[in-house]
C-alpha cells in the first residue's frame, strides 16, 4: 500500500512504533454484541476505513480489541476502538508537549494568526508494519488491523508531536507553533502574514501533510485561547 496516496507521511520521515512490555501477554477481548442499527454504523465506518487504506482484513491477529460507539452532537456516532489492554501493556512515550499557556503566551502582540488543523491527523502516519497484527479490532463483519496510526492509541500523541516538531523546527517560535495536530501560524506584523503562511504551506506541500478546512481560520486578529477555534 502506498503510504501517501491520501497525503499520508512518508515512513521514512516517521512511523509509529508500539513499545509493549515483553512481559505483558497478548489478550483477546471477546466480542461485544450490538443491535442491527449500530452494526450498520460499525460496518459503513469500516468500509469508509478500508477505502481510505486506513485498516486492511487481518486473520490471526495478535491483540484484538473491542469496538466502542460513542455519542456525537446531533444523535450521530463517532466509532472507537477499545485499546485499553493493549495501551496498558505499551510504556509510556515521554516526549514533551508545549504547554497551551505558553503557546497562547506567545502569540502576544501579533497582528495576525491563522489556525490550521491537519485532516484526520493521526491517520496520515503509518503504523510499523510489525505492530499492525497488535492494533486489530473485532466486528460482526470480521477482524481488521490499523494500517494508519488510529486516535485512541496510547503515545500516538507522543509520535504527532515528534514530526511536527521535526518538519517545522526552523519556524516554531518565530513565526509558528504546533500542538500535536494543530497549527497556530502568528505574524507580528500583518504585512508578513502571508509570507509565514507560504512558508508554512511549502512545509506541508513537501511532507504531504492535508488540512482540515473547516477546522482552519485565516487572517484572524487575535485569539482568546488555544482552543477557541
Amino acid at each position: 500500500m502506498d503510504p501517501t496516496r491520501l497525503g499520508g507521511i512518508d515512513p521514512q520521515v516517521i512511523t509509529h512504533h508500539l513499545n509493549i512490555d515483553p512481559n505483558c501477554k497478548p489478550i483477546k477481548q471477546k466480542k461485544r454484541h450490538f443491535g442491527p442499527e449500530k452494526d450498520k454504523i460499525i460496518q459503513a465506518e469500516v468500509n469508509k476505513l478500508m477505502a481510505a487504506g486506513h485498516i486492511e482484513e487481518i486473520q490471526f491477529p495478535e491483540w484484538l480489541s473491542n469496538v466502542v460507539l460513542v455519542p456525537k452532537p446531533g444523535g450521530k456516532w463517532r466509532m472507537c476502538i477499545d485499546f485499553r489492554d493493549l495501551n496498558k501493556a505499551c510504556p509510556k512515550d515521554f516526549y514533551p508537549l508545549p504547554r497551551i499557556d505558553q503557546l497562547v503566551d506567545s502569540t502576544s502582540g501579533c497582528e495576525l494568526l491563522s489556525m490550521m488543523d491537519a485532516s484526520q491527523g493521526y491517520h496520515q502516519i503509518m503504523l510499523a508494519p510489525e505492530d499492525r497484527k497488535k492494533v486489530s479490532f473485532i466486528t460482526s463483519e470480521g477482524t481488521f488491523c490499523y494500517v494508519a496510526m488510529p486516535f485512541g492509541l496510547k503515545n500516538a500523541g507522543a509520535t504527532y508531536q515528534r514530526l511536527v516538531d521535526k518538519i517545522f523546527y526552523p519556524q516554531i517560535g518565530r513565526n509558528i507553533e504546533v500542538y500535536v495536530d494543530d497549527m497556530l501560524v502568528k505574524s507580528k506584523k500583518a504585512a508578513d502574514h502571508v509570507k509565514d503562511l507560504e512558508e508554512t504551506f511549502s512545509v506541508l506541500r513537501k511532507y504531504k501533510l492535508k488540512l482540515n478546512p473547516a477546522k482552519c481560520a485565516f487572517g484572524v486578529q487575535g485569539v482568546a485561547s488555544w482552543d477557541s477555534w
